[in-house]
């Protein structure tokens, strides 16, 4: 008897582990988590060293002062990062999420600056904004509820699909104006990456399928450097250590309305990250409940309460690294952790932060046509499982989805309307989820109204037949007038199934 009770402990102790066992928690090697960390800085380093470009140059900063942004940013890069990817209580999903500086709120920072706050009134707003969002943060995650596929696939979709032109000025470059804008040769460089990784997903080997993208873009700038499009010459030009001064450009200033336009880029981040927390969610298999959003947009929040101390600015996820999970697979936090310590060292040691951003954009957009293609690709799997019969979920994803890519191909489309409406519209993603959710409860929630049969807009339902009544059938019989008939025009008998019957 006590045997069997200690075999029955046994059994429910491994039971009960084996339960608790999440796909994000699978345990790599050492040397496999920080190649794959390795692929995941490649991926956003482009977008993480952007905001500081832009922002420094518009604030007057020397070429040695935007280095120091650029370092401060790829150092909070990390942090957060590891603060999202292992999580302390109440503080980050444990979810394979890369955080960097959100491109979100560029626009505002710009338009701070502009009117004469510079960079100490950009690092105050985000302090109080960033608290403010903390704060609300729990609250935020309430609105899980009113994302069911239907929203989350539309969002999903329309991450993806912001992407796109991210990875296009990546091949083309960003200044029309420039002479070498949209060269031939960069586009080559971008379709020889591009079918580089197609080759090597395409080897049997498994374990060269999921670094094909982190291969393709060696090999590309290989290539690159070849055809001398690939500069490394000023790699060691600057310092190799360098430790961010906090409050390096001067203490935070706060200004009223600078802090209100922050607190509007706050939401869309938050709205932003939900969407990146269920998108990843979706990929790896994990389950995502309310509170673990909220420790996810805490963590969001409270590194973008302290970027500002080490010269940085808010932090959000990074979608193109969501694809990059979809496509490698590997979904353990752990390699998206060892990022966030690689970010750090870039950080810490400018000189190969240097090497990185050798690397030629039209690489990185040969690689990003395929990431950001495959966080479209799951959001249209996502839709696929939703119910279209007898409802208006057709219009939902059909209104949100042209909703939000309007901003993306026409960025003009809201220049006369105020800044705040901007900031959030001009956002294809915010928009896209703002409209999906709102739809949702119009149509899903709020049934009155809404007709039995919709209109138009409404799918058909489905015709079906089960095979056990094809098989009975034969050439000729039909169905005339509300009886079934043969060949020979002799009505057919029509049972209802017994129970327990083969119903022929």
């Amino acid at each position: 008897m006590f045997a069997a009770r200690s075999t029955s402990k046994a059994k429910t102790k491994t039971k009960t582990t084996t339960e608790s066992d999440r796909p994000e928690d699978e345990r790599l090697g050492l040397g496999t988590a920080f190649t794959f960390g390795l692929q995941h800085v490649l991926t956003m380093y482009g977008g993480i060293i952007a905001p500081p470009l832009i922002i420094g140059a518009a604030a007057g900063l020397t070429p040695t002062e935007v280095g120091v942004l650029v370092a401060a940013c790829l150092f909070m890069g990390g942090l957060a990062t590891l603060l999202q990817t292992l999580g302390i209580p109440f503080f980050g999903s444990q979810l394979p999420l890369v955080q960097g500086v959100s491109f979100a709120g560029v626009a505002t920072m710009l338009a701070i600056v502009n009117q004469g706050g510079g960079l100490p009134a950009v690092f105050g707003a985000v302090i109080v904004a960033s608290l403010i969002g903390l704060v609300i943060a729990p609250f935020f995650a309430q609105i899980v509820r009113f994302f069911p596929p239907v929203v989350t696939g539309t969002v999903i979709t329309m991450i993806g699909l912001s992407l796109v032109p991210v990875a296009a000025r990546w091949i083309t470059g960003a200044n029309p104006e420039a002479g070498n804008y949209a060269d031939p040769v960069f586009v080559g460089i971008a379709g020889f990456t591009l079918l580089v990784i197609m080759l090597l997903s395409k080897l049997g080997n498994s374990t060269i399928s999921r670094l094909s993208i982190l291969l393709a873009m060696v090999i590309g700038t290989v290539f690159a450097a070849l055809i001398g499009k690939a500069d490394f010459s000023k790699v060691f030009e600057g310092p190799i250590f360098a430790f961010p001064t906090p409050f390096a450009f001067g203490v935070p200033t706060f200004d009223l309305a600078a802090i209100v336009s922050m607190t509007i880029v706050v939401l869309v981040i938050l709205t932003e990250t939900t969407a990146d927390i269920i998108a990843v969610a979706e990929i790896t298999g994990s389950k995502v409940d309310r509170k673990r959003i909220a420790a996810g947009l805490r963590a969001d929040m409270a590194s973008s309460a302290i970027s500002p101390i080490f010269n940085s600015f808010t932090q959000s996820a990074f979608a193109q690294n969501v694809g990059l999970v979809a496509v490698t697979k590997i979904k353990s936090r752990y390699a998206v952790a060892a990022g966030g310590v690689i970010l750090i060292i870039l950080g810490l040691l400018p000189v190969l932060g240097r090497i990185v951003a050798a690397v030629p954009t039209a690489v990185l957009g040969g690689a990003g046509l395929v990431l950001f293609g495959t966080v479209t690709a799951s959001g249209i799997r996502t839709l696929s499982k939703v119910k279209y019969d007898g409802n208006m979920n057709l219009i939902i994803v059909a209104a949100s989805l042209s909703f939000g890519v309007l901003p993306e191909v026409n960025h003009d489309i809201y220049s006369n309307f105020p800044t705040w409406f901007q900031v959030i519209f001009g956002s294809g993603i915010s928009s896209a989820a703002i409209m999906a959710i709102l739809l949702n409860l119009v149509f899903n929630h709020f049934s009155k109204g809404t007709p039995d049969n919709p209109s138009v807009f409404a799918a058909s339902p489905v015709r079906a037949v089960k095979t056990d009544v094809i098989r009975v059938l034969r050439e000729g019989d039909r169905y005339e007038g509300g009886t079934l008939i043969d060949a020979k025009g002799t009505p057919i008998t029509v049972v209802d199934e017994e129970p327990g019957g083969s119903g022929h």
